[in-house]
């Protein structure tokens, strides 16, 4: 049999089983056509894998393209940048208001920009994430589902009282939120319900329909910021992580959750769990609410770079960077499988916008930076010296996230049938993390000096080779993914 590609000679990671298995992957139409020892199968493109692993193409589930770029711009260079690190699929949330499209009024209007501004540009496959800032876009939701394959949502708990990068600003122009309207907890509350109306009127797709949250509390960081500030003992990102304080994480957390109790909105996720503190709320919560199927997200940066080792305040994001103590917490708690997926939450942030006039100032630079790019390298270089299996890197990167999101039966595995979304990596190659070698247009990276044990070679997405020696080839070939996606 004549195939379109087949790269031998490869080590199959699967979320199955915490073994590799030396073998070969076939594909024919974007899809894989067969995995197992070949033999005199020929195809049109042969590639030798090198005895390198191949792991399941990274689904990776919090990315933010078009916040601090143009959408159109951010969807070109930052996807070249995800191909980089293996993520073949990424999960964008985007929003109303100021920053991404800076417009406000109905998503009908709203997203079929987006879309346009995005086709034909990325390197990757995308979806997006969608938060309803408006009583408007909560009556959206079946639409947004039905007419889009927009089937997860997003409410930031904090927006409401308390300003993007650390101080309080005049919310309503910032949100552009209908004049009388505010976004509060009452709003979250009928949120969950018009998701949960959507879910009840589409019972075939419900369990691919959730609600992710960021949580954390705008009261409290007002006044721990005002605090911090005042006594000015504190710097750089040890600062920020003081102004936003763990406890306001473990708040919101108990707030959100008691909320989709009373809502019956059993489709949750907490997003960027960012130490003990919020783990041990969510894990609280999941307790306490059993009925509620919650999904614990962590990202790449929490999970690598604390207050003092991040290189500068370039690291500054939201839910802070937190103390060393916090980075080994959240490894505990990877290791007992109480983390569900690992991502970047990729911002790209170009030194012109992140750093203000003030450049050591931590509270006037913007939050948010990028890192998809070294998502599965570190992953594996920090991952592999605890302990933690193939099997778990392959679910938290791929097979997790894809079942969460409406992705399942099309992405997340590397199996019969299946798009060939895939990467080549050479766990035997250590490199010294250097922004100036990322494809990212981001100039700085917060894990500049990181000496990682794991490298990305290849990335094929739907059988394209679009990365390959530390290069982009080819035209851009991601499409959007109306989720959720089907087997045919």
């Amino acid at each position: 049999m004549n195939y379109d590609l087949i790269v031998r000679n490869v080590r199959l990671v699967t979320h199955e089983s915490p073994q590799t298995v030396l073998t070969d992957i076939a594909v024919t139409d974007g899809r894989v056509a067969a995995v197992g020892h070949l033999g005199d199968a020929t195809a049109t493109t042969t590639v030798d894998g090198g005895g390198k692993l191949a792991l399941p193409g990274v689904v990776d589930a919090h990315q933010h393209w078009g916040i601090y770029n143009p959408l159109e711009i951010d969807a070109e260079t930052e996807s070249k940048a995800a191909a980089q690190g293996g993520v073949t699929t990424g999960l964008n949330y985007i929003r109303t208001g100021q920053y991404y499209l800076n417009k406000s009024g109905a998503y009908r209007d709203f997203f079929p920009e987006v879309l346009e501004r995005t086709q034909g540009r990325a390197y990757i496959d995308y979806a997006f994430h969608l938060a309803p800032m408006s009583k408007e876009h909560i009556s959206e939701i079946p639409e947004l589902i039905e007419e889009h394959g927009v089937s997860s949502f997003k409410i930031f708990m904090f927006y409401g009282g308390y300003g993007l990068h650390g101080r309080s600003a005049d919310q309503s122009s910032f949100l552009m939120t209908p004049e009388g309207e505010r976004y509060d907890l009452a709003h979250f509350e009928f949120v969950m319900r018009g998701i949960q109306a959507a879910r009840n009127a589409a019972p075939q797709i419900a369990d691919s329909i959730s609600l992710s949250l960021h949580c954390e509390t705008a009261e409290i960081m007002s006044a721990y910021t005002a605090m911090v500030e005042q006594e000015g003992q504190l710097t750089g990102l040890e600062a920020y992580s003081a102004s936003r304080p763990a406890h306001s994480e473990g708040l919101a957390i108990s707030i959100a959750s008691y909320l989709a109790h009373e809502t019956q909105l059993a489709n949750i996720n907490l997003l960027h769990l960012s130490g003990r503190k919020a783990v041990e709320a969510a894990l609280l919560m999941a307790r306490t609410f059993p009925h509620i199927n919650f999904r614990r997200e962590v990202t790449i940066g929490h999970l690598v770079a604390d207050y003092h080792s991040a290189s500068g305040i370039g690291g500054k994001v939201n839910p802070p960077l937190r103390s060393r103590d916090d980075v080994e917490g959240l490894w505990e708690h990877v290791l007992a499988g109480e983390i569900d997926w690992v991502v970047s939450d990729h911002a790209c942030c170009r030194d012109e916008m992140k750093f203000g006039s003030e450049r050591d100032n931590v509270f006037v630079a913007k939050s948010g930076f990028g890192g998809a790019e070294y998502l599965l390298p570190a992953l594996i270089s920090e991952g592999r010296k605890r302990g933690l299996g193939w099997d778990r890197i392959a679910a938290l990167t791929a097979w997790n996230p894809a079942e969460r999101y409406g992705l399942s039966g099309r992405k997340g595995v590397i199996k019969v049938g299946y798009d060939a979304d895939f990467c080549l990596v050479d766990d035997s190659r250590s490199w010294t993390v250097r922004a100036e070698d990322s494809l990212s247009t981001q100039e700085y990276t917060p894990f500049e000096g990181f000496e990682l044990s794991a490298s990305v070679t290849d990335t094929f997405v739907r059988g394209h080779h679009v990365f390959v020696d530390g290069a982009i080839q080819g035209e851009p070939r991601g499409e959007y993914q109306r989720r959720p996606l089907t087997s045919e």
